[in-house]
């Protein structure tokens, strides 16, 4: 890691070829503008070259659904975040053809996925992940050319009910220091939105 890499607070997960200004850019392959070349998957077995409570801001688009074993990786994030972190993962809906067509990805995410990174969804069983990342919003992208004049209920009926609907889902969490107890009662209903693209 440069030295100007370690003034930063925003790490960009999985950049690939799109990397950003003013970003720590993160990547599994080496490549122009990769300043940290590390294996997301890896996390249970190495950890990622930050400090505790060092980095701000997290950026996922379309790197999560290629993840085997999210768990230790949102734990890891979790531990170099600072309290109040936000984190936002941008990945094709579930039950979409993209979710399903590639073969490097290997796990769907759903309306209530993310809820699996926040400790009082773990209330019935401990499967010793000890992250905690409260759901804040989830936004549901769907095309406008189909559901223009739509109520919002109808377009969520149908999500829920039929594939290709959403055509992607954005995620904002927030890093909750210290971490929640593992309570059913402290678990949260976040914020959805659908959005006519």
């Amino acid at each position: 890691m440069t030295q100007t890499v370690t003034t930063m607070d925003k790490l960009h997960l999985g950049c690939g070829h799109n990397t950003l200004v003013g970003w720590i850019n993160l990547d599994l392959v080496p490549g122009e503008g990769v300043d940290v070349v590390a294996d997301l998957d890896a996390c249970a077995r190495t950890p990622l070259p930050f400090e505790d409570n060092s980095i701000g801001e997290f950026l996922g688009v379309h790197v999560i659904e290629h993840i085997r074993d999210p768990l230790p990786m949102m734990e890891e994030l979790y531990r170099i975040a600072r309290p109040g972190a936000s984190a936002l993962f941008t990945v094709p809906y579930g039950s979409s053809d993209d979710a399903v067509e590639d073969p490097t990805h290997v796990r769907q995410y759903f309306v209530n996925s993310f809820m699996y990174f926040s400790q009082p969804t773990y209330w019935r069983a401990d499967y010793g992940y000890r992250g905690d990342w409260n759901v804040e919003r989830v936004i549901l992208r769907v095309s406008e050319q189909r559901y223009a004049g739509k109520s919002a209920s109808e377009i969520y009926d149908d999500v829920m009910h039929k594939r290709n609907v959403v055509i992607e889902m954005t995620t904002h969490l927030t890093a909750v220091k210290p971490a929640r107890e593992p309570l059913k009662e402290l678990r949260n209903t976040p914020q959805i939105d659908i959005t006519l693209v």
